[in-house]
Protein backbone atom coordinates (compact mmCIF):
# COMPACT_ATOMS: atom_id res chain seq x y z
CA UNK A 1 0.00 0.00 0.00
CA UNK A 2 2.30 2.45 0.29
CA UNK A 3 4.54 1.40 -2.46
CA UNK A 4 1.41 1.75 -4.55
CA UNK A 5 1.14 5.70 -2.58
CA UNK A 6 4.18 6.51 -3.93
CA UNK A 7 3.57 5.95 -7.77
CA UNK A 8 0.52 7.57 -7.18
CA UNK A 9 2.10 10.59 -6.14
CA UNK A 10 5.02 10.58 -8.68
CA UNK A 11 2.10 10.67 -11.10
CA UNK A 12 0.16 13.28 -9.64
CA UNK A 13 3.47 15.45 -9.46
CA UNK A 14 4.44 14.56 -12.86
CA UNK A 15 1.06 15.57 -14.51
CA UNK A 16 0.70 18.76 -12.68
CA UNK A 17 4.51 20.16 -13.55
CA UNK A 18 4.38 19.15 -17.50
CA UNK A 19 1.47 19.90 -19.69
CA UNK A 20 0.66 16.56 -21.13
CA UNK A 21 -1.30 17.53 -24.50
CA UNK A 22 1.38 19.47 -26.41
CA UNK A 23 4.25 16.89 -25.69
CA UNK A 24 1.53 14.05 -26.63
CA UNK A 25 1.03 15.98 -30.14
CA UNK A 26 4.27 16.88 -30.56
CA UNK A 27 5.69 13.06 -30.20
CA UNK A 28 3.06 11.54 -32.20
CA UNK A 29 3.32 14.41 -35.16
CA UNK A 30 7.72 13.34 -35.24
CA UNK A 31 6.72 9.83 -34.97
CA UNK A 32 4.18 9.45 -37.47
CA UNK A 33 6.46 11.69 -39.67
CA UNK A 34 9.31 9.16 -38.68
CA UNK A 35 7.32 6.31 -39.37
CA UNK A 36 5.84 7.70 -42.59
CA UNK A 37 9.22 8.86 -43.88
CA UNK A 38 10.89 5.74 -43.05
CA UNK A 39 8.30 3.91 -44.70
CA UNK A 40 8.74 6.13 -47.75
CA UNK A 41 12.44 6.20 -47.99
CA UNK A 42 12.32 2.14 -47.51
CA UNK A 43 9.95 1.95 -50.71
CA UNK A 44 12.68 4.11 -52.23
CA UNK A 45 15.10 2.43 -51.56
CA UNK A 46 13.55 -1.45 -52.38
CA UNK A 47 12.57 0.28 -55.92
CA UNK A 48 16.21 1.68 -56.58
CA UNK A 49 17.40 -2.04 -56.22
CA UNK A 50 14.63 -3.29 -58.46
CA UNK A 51 15.30 -0.88 -60.90
CA UNK A 52 19.35 -1.74 -60.27
CA UNK A 53 18.38 -4.98 -60.61
CA UNK A 54 16.56 -5.27 -64.20
CA UNK A 55 19.16 -2.85 -65.48
CA UNK A 56 22.03 -5.68 -64.55
CA UNK A 57 19.42 -8.29 -66.00
CA UNK A 58 19.22 -6.33 -69.21
CA UNK A 59 22.91 -5.35 -69.58
CA UNK A 60 23.54 -8.93 -68.76
CA UNK A 61 21.48 -10.36 -71.37
CA UNK A 62 22.79 -7.92 -74.23
CA UNK A 63 26.40 -9.15 -73.29
CA UNK A 64 25.46 -12.18 -73.66
CA UNK A 65 23.72 -11.81 -77.66
CA UNK A 66 25.36 -12.73 -80.26
CA UNK A 67 25.71 -10.98 -83.48
CA UNK A 68 24.45 -12.02 -86.73
CA UNK A 69 27.18 -13.38 -88.62
CA UNK A 70 27.06 -11.86 -92.87
CA UNK A 71 25.46 -14.09 -95.06
CA UNK A 72 27.15 -14.36 -98.78
CA UNK A 73 26.93 -16.05 -101.80
CA UNK A 74 30.53 -17.86 -101.04
CA UNK A 75 29.23 -18.87 -98.28
CA UNK A 76 26.21 -20.57 -99.73
CA UNK A 77 28.31 -22.38 -102.36
CA UNK A 78 30.15 -23.82 -99.05
CA UNK A 79 27.21 -25.23 -97.49
CA UNK A 80 25.60 -26.62 -100.18
CA UNK A 81 28.56 -28.21 -101.48
CA UNK A 82 28.95 -29.65 -98.22
CA UNK A 83 25.74 -30.64 -97.59
CA UNK A 84 25.57 -32.76 -100.95
CA UNK A 85 28.55 -34.96 -100.06
CA UNK A 86 27.03 -35.62 -96.61
CA UNK A 87 28.70 -33.26 -94.20
CA UNK A 88 26.04 -31.53 -92.35
CA UNK A 89 26.34 -27.85 -92.48
CA UNK A 90 22.91 -27.11 -91.76
CA UNK A 91 20.55 -24.48 -93.57
CA UNK A 92 22.39 -23.09 -96.70
CA UNK A 93 22.05 -19.55 -95.81
CA UNK A 94 25.17 -18.24 -96.58
CA UNK A 95 26.26 -17.21 -92.83
CA UNK A 96 29.44 -19.96 -92.26
CA UNK A 97 28.80 -19.97 -88.42
CA UNK A 98 29.45 -23.43 -85.46
CA UNK A 99 28.04 -25.83 -87.50
CA UNK A 100 29.60 -24.92 -90.87
CA UNK A 101 32.76 -24.91 -89.64
CA UNK A 102 32.46 -28.53 -87.86
CA UNK A 103 31.46 -29.49 -91.39
CA UNK A 104 34.45 -28.29 -93.28
CA UNK A 105 36.67 -30.05 -90.11
CA UNK A 106 35.01 -33.21 -91.26
CA UNK A 107 35.51 -32.63 -94.78
CA UNK A 108 39.00 -32.12 -94.10
CA UNK A 109 39.35 -34.77 -92.06
CA UNK A 110 37.81 -37.28 -94.76
CA UNK A 111 40.35 -35.64 -97.20
CA UNK A 112 43.54 -36.09 -94.96
CA UNK A 113 44.16 -32.27 -94.83
CA UNK A 114 44.50 -30.44 -91.32
CA UNK A 115 41.25 -30.35 -89.83
CA UNK A 116 41.04 -26.45 -89.00
CA UNK A 117 37.35 -25.29 -89.81
CA UNK A 118 39.08 -23.08 -92.26
CA UNK A 119 39.02 -23.83 -95.58
CA UNK A 120 42.22 -23.29 -98.11
CA UNK A 121 41.88 -22.13 -101.73
CA UNK A 122 42.63 -25.28 -102.70
CA UNK A 123 40.30 -27.07 -100.47
CA UNK A 124 37.00 -24.59 -101.50
CA UNK A 125 37.95 -24.82 -104.86
CA UNK A 126 38.35 -28.55 -105.41
CA UNK A 127 34.64 -28.94 -102.72
CA UNK A 128 32.54 -26.45 -105.50
CA UNK A 129 34.19 -27.38 -108.60
CA UNK A 130 33.35 -31.83 -107.41
CA UNK A 131 29.51 -30.20 -106.31
CA UNK A 132 28.88 -28.48 -109.68
CA UNK A 133 30.99 -31.30 -111.58
CA UNK A 134 28.84 -33.56 -109.71
CA UNK A 135 25.31 -32.09 -110.45
CA UNK A 136 26.07 -31.34 -113.76
CA UNK A 137 27.01 -35.65 -114.44
CA UNK A 138 23.51 -36.43 -114.34
CA UNK A 139 23.27 -40.51 -115.10
CA UNK A 140 27.16 -41.07 -114.69
CA UNK A 141 27.24 -39.13 -111.16
CA UNK A 142 24.77 -41.54 -109.87
CA UNK A 143 26.64 -44.61 -110.86
CA UNK A 144 29.99 -43.17 -109.51
CA UNK A 145 28.19 -42.87 -106.38
CA UNK A 146 26.41 -46.33 -106.93
CA UNK A 147 29.67 -47.96 -107.82
CA UNK A 148 32.12 -46.39 -104.52
CA UNK A 149 31.86 -47.75 -101.01
CA UNK A 150 31.91 -44.22 -99.83
CA UNK A 151 28.93 -43.32 -101.57
CA UNK A 152 28.56 -39.58 -102.97
CA UNK A 153 31.71 -38.74 -100.76
CA UNK A 154 33.29 -40.44 -102.65
CA UNK A 155 33.15 -38.64 -105.40
CA UNK A 156 35.92 -36.10 -104.12
CA UNK A 157 38.35 -38.07 -104.03
CA UNK A 158 37.95 -39.85 -107.50
CA UNK A 159 37.71 -36.61 -108.94
CA UNK A 160 40.82 -35.16 -106.45
CA UNK A 161 42.65 -38.33 -108.56
CA UNK A 162 41.67 -37.33 -111.96
CA UNK A 163 42.45 -34.36 -110.81
CA UNK A 164 46.37 -35.23 -110.37
CA UNK A 165 46.28 -37.19 -113.46
CA UNK A 166 45.57 -40.33 -111.42
CA UNK A 167 43.15 -43.49 -113.39
CA UNK A 168 39.96 -43.48 -109.86
CA UNK A 169 38.78 -47.22 -109.92
CA UNK A 170 35.17 -47.50 -111.37
CA UNK A 171 33.03 -50.26 -111.57
CA UNK A 172 32.33 -51.80 -114.69
CA UNK A 173 28.40 -51.29 -115.60
CA UNK A 174 26.96 -53.21 -118.33
CA UNK A 175 25.63 -51.43 -121.16
CA UNK A 176 24.02 -51.66 -124.61
CA UNK A 177 25.16 -50.49 -127.77
CA UNK A 178 22.61 -50.42 -130.36
CA UNK A 179 24.12 -50.64 -134.08
CA UNK A 180 22.19 -49.75 -137.15
CA UNK A 181 23.08 -51.56 -140.12
CA UNK A 182 23.18 -49.28 -143.46
CA UNK A 183 19.84 -49.73 -145.64
CA UNK A 184 20.24 -50.09 -148.90
CA UNK A 185 19.68 -46.15 -151.26
CA UNK A 186 15.64 -46.36 -151.43
CA UNK A 187 14.82 -48.68 -148.48
CA UNK A 188 11.18 -50.11 -148.26
CA UNK A 189 9.25 -47.42 -146.78
CA UNK A 190 8.26 -48.47 -143.05
CA UNK A 191 11.57 -50.82 -142.57
CA UNK A 192 14.42 -50.35 -140.01
CA UNK A 193 17.04 -53.69 -139.47
CA UNK A 194 18.53 -52.80 -136.40
CA UNK A 195 21.21 -55.03 -134.59
CA UNK A 196 21.50 -55.35 -130.91
CA UNK A 197 24.91 -55.83 -129.00
CA UNK A 198 25.18 -56.16 -125.40
CA UNK A 199 28.98 -55.34 -123.90
CA UNK A 200 30.93 -54.16 -120.99
CA UNK A 201 31.88 -50.36 -120.77
CA UNK A 202 34.15 -49.31 -118.48
CA UNK A 203 31.79 -45.74 -117.67
CA UNK A 204 28.38 -44.17 -118.69
CA UNK A 205 29.83 -42.67 -121.67
CA UNK A 206 28.54 -43.39 -125.01
CA UNK A 207 30.86 -44.88 -127.45
CA UNK A 208 30.12 -44.25 -131.07
CA UNK A 209 29.95 -46.73 -132.95
CA UNK A 210 32.78 -48.05 -135.21
CA UNK A 211 32.66 -46.99 -138.69
CA UNK A 212 31.61 -50.04 -141.11
CA UNK A 213 32.69 -51.03 -144.77
CA UNK A 214 28.87 -50.32 -146.07
CA UNK A 215 28.56 -46.87 -144.75
CA UNK A 216 29.98 -44.84 -147.43
CA UNK A 217 27.39 -41.94 -146.92
CA UNK A 218 30.03 -39.59 -146.03
CA UNK A 219 33.91 -39.24 -145.56
CA UNK A 220 35.35 -39.61 -141.80
CA UNK A 221 36.41 -35.73 -140.79
CA UNK A 222 38.07 -35.97 -137.70
CA UNK A 223 39.54 -32.19 -137.28
CA UNK A 224 37.00 -30.18 -138.80
CA UNK A 225 36.95 -26.74 -139.60
CA UNK A 226 38.51 -24.87 -136.97
CA UNK A 227 39.81 -26.32 -133.49
CA UNK A 228 37.97 -28.58 -132.54
CA UNK A 229 39.85 -30.08 -129.22
CA UNK A 230 37.76 -31.15 -126.01
CA UNK A 231 36.76 -28.57 -123.87
CA UNK A 232 36.27 -30.44 -121.52
CA UNK A 233 40.07 -31.95 -121.36
CA UNK A 234 41.10 -28.43 -121.71
CA UNK A 235 39.47 -27.43 -118.42
CA UNK A 236 40.81 -30.70 -116.24
CA UNK A 237 44.54 -29.63 -117.40
CA UNK A 238 43.44 -25.62 -116.47
CA UNK A 239 42.23 -27.09 -112.94
CA UNK A 240 45.14 -28.99 -112.56
CA UNK A 241 47.37 -26.01 -112.44
CA UNK A 242 44.90 -23.89 -110.76
CA UNK A 243 45.37 -26.16 -107.70
CA UNK A 244 49.17 -26.52 -108.37
CA UNK A 245 49.27 -22.77 -108.08
CA UNK A 246 47.51 -22.74 -104.88
CA UNK A 247 43.84 -21.76 -105.87
CA UNK A 248 42.37 -18.94 -108.92
CA UNK A 249 44.59 -16.26 -110.65
CA UNK A 250 43.50 -12.86 -108.70
CA UNK A 251 44.02 -9.25 -110.37
CA UNK A 252 46.73 -8.42 -107.64
CA UNK A 253 48.85 -11.06 -108.53
CA UNK A 254 48.52 -12.49 -112.20
CA UNK A 255 51.19 -12.70 -114.26
CA UNK A 256 50.07 -15.12 -117.20
CA UNK A 257 46.99 -13.13 -118.32
CA UNK A 258 46.46 -16.33 -120.81
CA UNK A 259 45.86 -18.48 -117.17
CA UNK A 260 43.63 -16.21 -115.92
CA UNK A 261 41.67 -16.02 -119.04
CA UNK A 262 41.45 -20.13 -119.35
CA UNK A 263 40.45 -20.17 -115.47
CA UNK A 264 37.74 -17.71 -115.72
CA UNK A 265 36.55 -19.34 -119.30
CA UNK A 266 35.85 -23.13 -117.44
CA UNK A 267 34.60 -21.16 -114.08
CA UNK A 268 31.69 -19.82 -116.80
CA UNK A 269 31.23 -22.84 -118.13
CA UNK A 270 30.75 -24.99 -115.01
CA UNK A 271 28.06 -22.77 -113.85
CA UNK A 272 26.31 -22.47 -117.40
CA UNK A 273 26.08 -26.32 -116.95
CA UNK A 274 25.19 -26.23 -113.22
CA UNK A 275 22.31 -23.44 -114.38
CA UNK A 276 20.95 -25.84 -117.16
CA UNK A 277 21.10 -28.44 -114.65
CA UNK A 278 18.65 -26.70 -112.86
CA UNK A 279 16.51 -25.57 -115.20
CA UNK A 280 16.44 -29.08 -116.98
CA UNK A 281 14.47 -30.48 -113.87
CA UNK A 282 11.69 -27.63 -114.28
CA UNK A 283 11.02 -28.49 -117.75
CA UNK A 284 7.72 -29.86 -118.78
CA UNK A 285 7.11 -33.36 -120.59
CA UNK A 286 10.63 -34.04 -121.46
CA UNK A 287 13.76 -36.13 -119.94
CA UNK A 288 16.94 -34.87 -119.82
CA UNK A 289 18.28 -37.11 -122.23
CA UNK A 290 15.32 -36.13 -124.75
CA UNK A 291 16.13 -31.81 -124.05
CA UNK A 292 20.27 -33.01 -124.90
CA UNK A 293 18.60 -34.88 -128.24
CA UNK A 294 16.27 -31.53 -128.52
CA UNK A 295 19.49 -29.12 -128.14
CA UNK A 296 21.41 -31.11 -130.66
CA UNK A 297 18.94 -28.47 -133.22
CA UNK A 298 20.94 -25.96 -132.16
CA UNK A 299 24.00 -26.73 -133.66
CA UNK A 300 22.33 -26.78 -137.49
CA UNK A 301 20.07 -23.92 -137.02
CA UNK A 302 23.14 -21.43 -135.44
CA UNK A 303 26.07 -23.25 -137.59
CA UNK A 304 26.54 -19.93 -140.03
CA UNK A 305 26.56 -17.53 -137.03
CA UNK A 306 28.88 -19.23 -135.06
CA UNK A 307 30.94 -19.64 -138.17
CA UNK A 308 30.26 -15.70 -139.08
CA UNK A 309 31.99 -14.85 -135.41
CA UNK A 310 35.85 -14.91 -136.27
CA UNK A 311 34.88 -13.45 -139.72
CA UNK A 312 32.55 -10.86 -139.35
CA UNK A 313 32.32 -7.99 -136.38
CA UNK A 314 30.43 -8.39 -133.68
CA UNK A 315 27.79 -5.52 -134.31
CA UNK A 316 27.20 -7.35 -137.54
CA UNK A 317 27.13 -10.82 -136.04
CA UNK A 318 24.52 -9.27 -133.74
CA UNK A 319 22.54 -8.18 -136.28
CA UNK A 320 22.41 -11.34 -138.47
CA UNK A 321 21.54 -13.24 -135.28
CA UNK A 322 19.09 -10.71 -134.06
CA UNK A 323 17.21 -11.47 -137.33
CA UNK A 324 17.42 -15.17 -137.00
CA UNK A 325 15.65 -14.70 -133.84
CA UNK A 326 12.22 -12.82 -135.46
CA UNK A 327 12.34 -16.03 -138.00
CA UNK A 328 11.76 -18.22 -135.07
CA UNK A 329 8.07 -17.54 -134.10
CA UNK A 330 9.01 -18.19 -130.43
CA UNK A 331 8.50 -15.34 -127.28
CA UNK A 332 11.53 -14.34 -126.09
CA UNK A 333 11.23 -16.20 -122.78
CA UNK A 334 10.79 -18.99 -124.49
CA UNK A 335 13.95 -18.45 -126.49
CA UNK A 336 15.94 -17.44 -123.19
CA UNK A 337 15.03 -19.97 -121.22
CA UNK A 338 16.10 -22.72 -124.11
CA UNK A 339 18.72 -21.25 -124.33
CA UNK A 340 20.17 -20.94 -121.43
CA UNK A 341 19.26 -24.80 -121.28
CA UNK A 342 21.04 -25.51 -124.31
CA UNK A 343 24.21 -23.44 -123.52
CA UNK A 344 25.09 -26.02 -120.70
CA UNK A 345 23.87 -29.27 -122.59
CA UNK A 346 26.46 -27.94 -125.71
CA UNK A 347 29.01 -27.40 -122.75
CA UNK A 348 28.48 -30.31 -121.12
CA UNK A 349 28.07 -32.93 -124.14
CA UNK A 350 31.57 -30.85 -126.02
CA UNK A 351 29.03 -29.48 -128.74
CA UNK A 352 30.59 -26.01 -129.13
CA UNK A 353 27.77 -24.90 -132.25
CA UNK A 354 25.30 -25.80 -129.91
CA UNK A 355 27.09 -23.82 -126.78
CA UNK A 356 28.17 -20.96 -128.80
CA UNK A 357 24.66 -20.79 -130.70
CA UNK A 358 22.69 -20.31 -127.24
CA UNK A 359 25.06 -17.83 -126.23
CA UNK A 360 25.08 -15.76 -129.13
CA UNK A 361 21.23 -16.21 -128.98
CA UNK A 362 21.39 -15.01 -125.49
CA UNK A 363 23.68 -11.95 -126.22
CA UNK A 364 21.54 -11.04 -129.32
CA UNK A 365 18.42 -10.56 -126.79
CA UNK A 366 19.89 -8.26 -124.29
CA UNK A 367 21.83 -10.68 -122.09
CA UNK A 368 25.06 -8.96 -122.69
CA UNK A 369 26.89 -10.19 -119.85
CA UNK A 370 27.29 -13.76 -122.18
CA UNK A 371 29.96 -11.50 -124.41
CA UNK A 372 31.84 -12.93 -122.58
CA UNK A 373 31.79 -16.23 -123.48
CA UNK A 374 32.35 -15.52 -127.44
CA UNK A 375 35.65 -13.85 -125.98
CA UNK A 376 36.68 -17.05 -124.33
CA UNK A 377 35.98 -19.19 -127.38
CA UNK A 378 37.72 -16.32 -129.85
CA UNK A 379 41.00 -15.68 -127.66
CA UNK A 380 41.46 -19.80 -127.00
CA UNK A 381 39.93 -21.32 -130.18
CA UNK A 382 37.26 -23.61 -129.42
CA UNK A 383 34.47 -24.25 -132.06
CA UNK A 384 36.16 -21.17 -133.88
CA UNK A 385 38.83 -19.64 -135.00
CA UNK A 386 41.47 -18.02 -132.96
CA UNK A 387 40.86 -14.37 -133.30
CA UNK A 388 42.60 -12.44 -130.07
CA UNK A 389 42.03 -8.99 -131.74
CA UNK A 390 37.56 -9.96 -131.78
CA UNK A 391 37.48 -11.54 -128.45
CA UNK A 392 38.64 -8.40 -127.17
CA UNK A 393 36.05 -6.30 -128.53
CA UNK A 394 33.47 -9.25 -126.77
CA UNK A 395 34.97 -8.92 -123.57
CA UNK A 396 34.78 -5.59 -123.45
CA UNK A 397 30.60 -5.50 -124.46
CA UNK A 398 30.66 -8.17 -121.63
CA UNK A 399 32.06 -5.57 -118.85
CA UNK A 400 30.25 -2.74 -120.25
CA UNK A 401 27.25 -4.88 -119.43
CA UNK A 402 28.51 -5.17 -116.02
CA UNK A 403 29.73 -1.86 -115.47
CA UNK A 404 25.98 -0.50 -116.53
CA UNK A 405 24.15 -2.89 -113.82
CA UNK A 406 23.19 -6.33 -115.38
CA UNK A 407 23.78 -8.98 -113.10
CA UNK A 408 25.98 -11.59 -112.86
CA UNK A 409 25.51 -14.56 -114.94
CA UNK A 410 28.84 -16.56 -113.57
CA UNK A 411 30.31 -16.52 -110.06
CA UNK A 412 28.06 -13.67 -109.05
CA UNK A 413 29.26 -13.85 -105.60
CA UNK A 414 32.98 -12.46 -106.59
CA UNK A 415 32.37 -9.08 -107.72
CA UNK A 416 36.38 -8.66 -108.24
CA UNK A 417 36.20 -11.22 -110.95
CA UNK A 418 35.31 -8.45 -113.32
CA UNK A 419 38.19 -5.99 -112.70
CA UNK A 420 40.49 -9.37 -113.45
CA UNK A 421 38.92 -10.20 -116.61
CA UNK A 422 39.55 -6.65 -117.50
CA UNK A 423 43.08 -6.73 -116.91
CA UNK A 424 43.58 -9.71 -118.48
CA UNK A 425 41.55 -8.83 -121.48
CA UNK A 426 43.48 -6.15 -121.98
CA UNK A 427 46.20 -8.23 -123.22
CA UNK A 428 45.02 -9.32 -126.49
CA UNK A 429 44.69 -7.92 -129.94
CA UNK A 430 43.21 -4.23 -130.34
CA UNK A 431 42.56 -4.78 -133.80
CA UNK A 432 38.74 -5.23 -133.98
CA UNK A 433 38.43 -5.37 -137.99
CA UNK A 434 36.58 -8.45 -139.47
CA UNK A 435 37.61 -10.13 -142.87
CA UNK A 436 35.50 -11.08 -145.74
CA UNK A 437 32.03 -11.75 -145.17
CA UNK A 438 31.23 -15.56 -145.53
CA UNK A 439 28.55 -17.02 -147.99
CA UNK A 440 25.18 -16.65 -147.25
CA UNK A 441 23.87 -19.41 -145.92
CA UNK A 442 19.89 -20.35 -145.33
CA UNK A 443 20.00 -20.21 -141.76
CA UNK A 444 17.83 -23.63 -140.32
CA UNK A 445 14.53 -22.31 -138.43
CA UNK A 446 13.75 -25.65 -136.50
CA UNK A 447 15.14 -25.42 -133.00
CA UNK A 448 13.97 -26.73 -129.87
CA UNK A 449 11.60 -25.04 -127.53
CA UNK A 450 10.99 -25.91 -123.69
CA UNK A 451 8.83 -24.54 -121.24
CA UNK A 452 10.37 -24.04 -118.42
CA UNK A 453 8.16 -23.59 -114.64
CA UNK A 454 9.82 -21.27 -112.57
Amino acid sequence: MFYKSIAVSVLAVSVAVVPVEPVKADAGDFIAGALIGGIVGHAATKEAQRKKQRTTYRKTYRKSYRPRLPSTQEGREIQASLNYFGFNAGTVDGQLGKRSRSAISTYQAYMGYPATGQLTPYEQNLLITSYNRAQAGGYATNQQIAANPDGTRGLLKTYRSELAGQQAPTAVVPQTTVVVTPQPAVPPVGTTTTTTVVAAAPSVAETPAAPTAQAKAALPNFLGGGAQQSLASHCNTVSLLTNSNGGFTTAAQMTDPQQALNEQFCLARTYAIADSEKLIGKVTGFTPTQVADQCEGFGPAMKEHVAALSLKSMNEVKADVSNFILTTGMSPAQLKGTARICLGVGYRTDDMDVALGSALLLHAMGQGVYGELMGHHLAQGFGTAQRTDMARVWYEDSLRAVDSGAEAVFAPGQPERTELLRKASLSLGTNSSSSAAPETIQPVSAIPTFSVND
